[in-house]
């Protein structure tokens, strides 16, 4: 590919970073080295990295990050030692937080719903949840998901795309502004607000790939394309363009089996047509054959 000319004091275009999630969290179906491996599935491959906004509580599962309604664009964060803090957001398009991505796998918390509840644990990138003790001060220093690192996501009713995260004490995560005297210094995160408001409305980014909706929607489209080969077994015989145009339709329109059994009526019919006729030529061969033989013992009987 022949690249553009570049002149002395351009400035350079800043390449937006990414968290491989999938190498990081243990995916092997998507993580780099596999990618490399397997390039026939780079089609995939640009969904594997984007991420999109969660709309309902059933889509939060796999990798997320926490968007706060910082005016700097921040989310919540961890570190090795269990810190919980808020951390800057760089990954944006035009500085927009709800097109958030993360730069940093400190930024990443992997969602799994706890079972047999409607809550949800958050594990950070060290293998430990998100946990907030009775003083609504947030850690991640457990390695075992208890009732403090479970948590409600609910919708926020007049804010869609976003959520109020509930503690087991019905309190909500929440963001303070920091005592820091330095200039930009980002919020506290706390989990001790009693109430909804605008600090503790929080936007859910997750990985495109993980979101129920597009999966079923990926599911829907591929069960929708059939070769012409797996017709003809289902019909039973060859089929021409026609047939096979009809098939297909009927496929992607919902009433293949309606479609399929009209096709196998119409052959059985004219299978049968078939048959008659057969019998009816073999008939008339019959026929013909025993008016010759007729007709040659009349011959020998007057000779």
């Amino acid at each position: 590919m022949v690249k553009p000319l570049s002149f002395k004091g351009d400035k350079k275009t800043k390449k937006r970073k990414r968290v491989d999630t999938a190498e990081k969290f243990g995916d092997p179906e998507t993580s780099a080295s596999q990618a490399i491996a397997k390039p026939q599935e780079e089609e995939a491959a640009p969904d594997d990295d984007t991420w999109v906004t969660a709309e309902a509580a059933g889509d939060i599962v796999g990798p997320v990050v926490f968007v706060l309604p910082s005016d700097i664009p921040s989310c919540i964060a961890c570190d090795t030692n269990g810190k919980v803090f808020a951390s800057g957001l760089e990954n944006m398009i035009e500085n927009n937080p709800t097109t958030a991505e993360p730069h940093d796998v400190r930024q990443v918390w992997v969602a799994n719903k706890v079972a047999g509840t409607e809550t949800f644990s958050f594990k950070g990138h060290h293998g430990k949840y998100l946990s907030c003790d009775k003083f609504g001060i947030l850690s991640a220093n457990n390695e075992a998901v208890s009732p403090l690192e479970s948590f409600l996501a609910i919708p926020t009713a007049d804010t869609p795309g976003t959520f109020q995260i509930q503690t087991l004490r019905d309190t909500f995560l929440t963001m303070k502004p920091s005592t820091s005297a330095r200039e930009n210094a980002l919020p506290e995160i706390r989990g001790d607000a009693d109430s909804i408001n605008f600090n503790t409305t929080i936007r859910i980014r997750m990985q495109a790939r993980f979101k129920p909706k597009l999966k079923a929607s990926k599911e829907e489209k591929a069960s929708q394309k059939i070769s012409r080969k797996e017709l003809e077994e289902a019909v039973g015989r060859r089929l021409d363009d026609d047939e096979v145009r009809k098939l297909k339709r009927a496929r992607r329109e919902g009433d293949y089996h309606e479609a399929l059994l009209l096709i196998k009526e119409y052959m059985g019919k004219s299978t049968e047509r078939e048959a008659i006729r057969d019998m009816i030529i073999d008939d008339s061969m019959k026929s013909t054959m025993a008016l010759e033989i007729l007709a040659a013992q009349l011959l020998q009987h007057y000779a």
